[in-house]
């Protein structure tokens, strides 16, 4: 059986619609139903009143006292075996006078009630055992003072036989309206919805980085909601803002001292001097880390952040390239496919790959390559060299801050550590492995922008 999502605003208000108009329909169907049946019983209750008078004018007491019939009812129903219509005049004593309709049988009719001398009606069963709906009235003729029980039926299949027709012709008459009126209903509210459908887009373009606030025409109830939206994205733009300028003026007020504390020290060949310098390098690099980390922090919480990442890549190999042509360095720049988009900022990338891709130079004999596609929805970049590669046992110790394996080659010993760290903070990964070209194989993993937003951005 399908199972409908209660968490959805437009099945709720579907829902909901839909049972309201089922219970008023079936409400009103049966309202009319009866209204309908109690018309048509009015109707036949009518037609007896009349037929139990014609009786009456029919009959007479002739000089026997005797009952007798002047001339036929009018009704032809009355002369037709067993047709559902019958009359019967029951005199006080002797046998009663009865329509031809009831063959040889004679209606069992209940004794009446002490007093009431008026109209009676009542229901017994007719010669078929059918149901039979009665009219009966006392009458004394002129020439008589006997009372004479007038008695005029009716088979009411002749009532239900006018009711259930129009009961089946209301039934599905309803039910149409009914789907009619719940298909509207879905209608409406999908039309009535479509502007939270708009929102919904235009917040995933916000996401996705094709724009920066939510634009769009929208109705008056949800025009607030926007306008509390961008307010909100400009609240959070001036927040990150300001984070960012005093990260930088804090780093800034801390490097001029270290840099006087330096020099003064670089005055001095004693011991104090030296551990100033140390102290004070420790503190540059620690500042210069926790300033990136932060800077990148931010980055990665903007909402809308995105950079295509195959002109950000081919920069760097150019710049790469012409800083090694002595060594006739190759380094090339391949992608697999369409390349996503990066979903964070411009210098968080070029920090990243710059830094891998100058490692791979570095211990590369004659060539680096560079490989860029999109994997699971994520942006890979695979930096590979065929220089000497590096054992497994000491990947680890590369990655920690500071570590250097070899201090010939010239370096901090933290450009790994910030690949890592930076990867981490906008949930990626980074990991090293052996290359196919004898080297090492750096692996990069970060979040990609969605592809529609990438292509977007570059048509």
């Amino acid at each position: 059986m399908p199972r409908f999502n209660t968490r959805s605003l437009a099945t709720r208000l579907i829902l909901g619609s839909a049972v309201w108009i089922v219970a008023a329909l079936v409400v009103g169907g049966l309202l009319l139903a009866g209204l309908f049946q109690g018309h048509v019983q009015r109707i036949f209750d009518d037609r007896q009143v009349i037929m139990l008078d014609s009786l009456l004018v029919v009959t007479r007491v002739n000089a026997d006292g005797a009952l007798e019939l002047t001339r036929p009812p009018g009704d032809p129903e009355f002369e037709r075996p067993l047709s559902g219509r019958y009359w019967q005049i029951t005199p006080p004593d002797g046998a009663p006078l009865r329509s031809r309709s009831l063959w040889d049988q004679t209606l069992s009719l209940p004794s009446p009630e002490a007093g009431n001398n008026g109209l009676r009606r009542y229901v017994v069963r007719g010669p078929q055992d059918e149901e039979l709906r009665v009219l009966e009235r006392d009458i004394t003729l002129p020439g008589s003072d006997q009372v004479f029980r007038y008695a005029v039926a009716i088979d009411y299949a002749e009532v239900e036989g006018l009711v259930q027709p129009f009961i089946v012709t209301l039934a599905w008459s309803l039910g149409v309206l009914g789907i009619g009126l719940v298909i509207g209903a879905m209608v409406q509210v999908r039309y009535g919805l479509r502007p939270l459908s708009r929102v919904r887009d235009a917040l995933s373009a916000i996401r996705t980085g094709k724009t920066e606030r939510l634009e769009g025409d929208f109705p008056t109830e949800v025009t607030p909601l926007a306008d509390e939206i961008n307010l909100l994205l400009d609240h959070i733009g001036q927040v990150v803002d300001r984070a960012r300028t005093h990260v930088g003026n804090l780093a800034h007020a801390l490097k001029t001292p270290l840099s006087v504390l330096t020099n003064e020290a670089g005055t001095d060949t004693g011991q104090l001097a030296n551990t100033v310098r140390r102290q004070t390098d420790t503190m540059r690099r620690r500042v210069d880390h926790y300033l990136t980390r932060a800077q990148t922090a931010a980055s990665a919480g903007v909402i809308g952040a995105r950079i295509d990442a195959r002109p950000v890549l081919d920069d760097l190999g150019r710049t790469l390239g012409k800083i090694n042509r002595f060594r006739h360095l190759e380094v090339t720049v391949f992608a697999n496919g369409d390349v996503p988009a990066f979903r964070g900022d411009r210098q968080d990338l070029e920090e990243m790959a710059g830094n891998l891709m100058e490692n791979a130079c570095k211990w590369a004999t004659s060539r680096v390559c560079v490989i860029a596609d999109g994997v699971n929805g994520e942006l890979r970049l695979a930096i590979e060299d065929d220089g000497p590669g590096l054992p497994t046992d000491q990947r680890q110790k590369a990655l920690a801050r500071g570590g250097r394996l070899d201090e010939t080659v010239q370096g901090s010993g933290l450009g790994l550590s910030i690949v890592q760290e930076i990867s981490s903070l906008y949930g990626g990964s980074f990991t090293l492995e052996d290359s196919a070209m004898g080297g090492l194989r750096a692996v990069l993993t970060l979040p990609a922008a969605p592809m529609e937003a990438s292509r977007a951005a570059t048509e």
